[in-house]
């Protein structure tokens, strides 16, 4: 499968929150990459400003898709939103 797609959601975390939001990452990777339709990549990018995770995936439909699955909603964004000291930065590019 090739990536045709990037979903890349960018977080403004805490230094003393990043453990917490390193552990959702990790607890939903599998399932993601198992699970989610069109998932074929998922990678935690961290720098001192802030931290994203950036999917890929089969076509830009798939990964909006994944933004309104249960998965996202109710497991990911309900993990993570606590952490957050500004609202996520979300962005979809295709891949050219």
């Amino acid at each position: 499968m090739k990536v045709n797609a990037y979903l890349e959601i960018t977080m403004k975390i805490a230094d003393e929150n990043r453990p917490a939001a390193a552990k959702v990452y990790t607890d939903y990777r599998g399932p993601f990459l198992e699970t989610i339709k069109g998932a074929i990549t998922k990678d935690l990018l961290i720098r001192d400003e802030d931290v994203q995770v950036l999917h890929g995936f089969e076509s830009v439909e798939t990964a909006q898709a994944y933004l309104s699955s249960e998965m996202f909603q109710n497991d990911v964004f309900v993990g993570l939103k606590p952490l957050w000291s500004a609202d996520p930065e979300v962005k979809i590019y295709t891949v050219a």
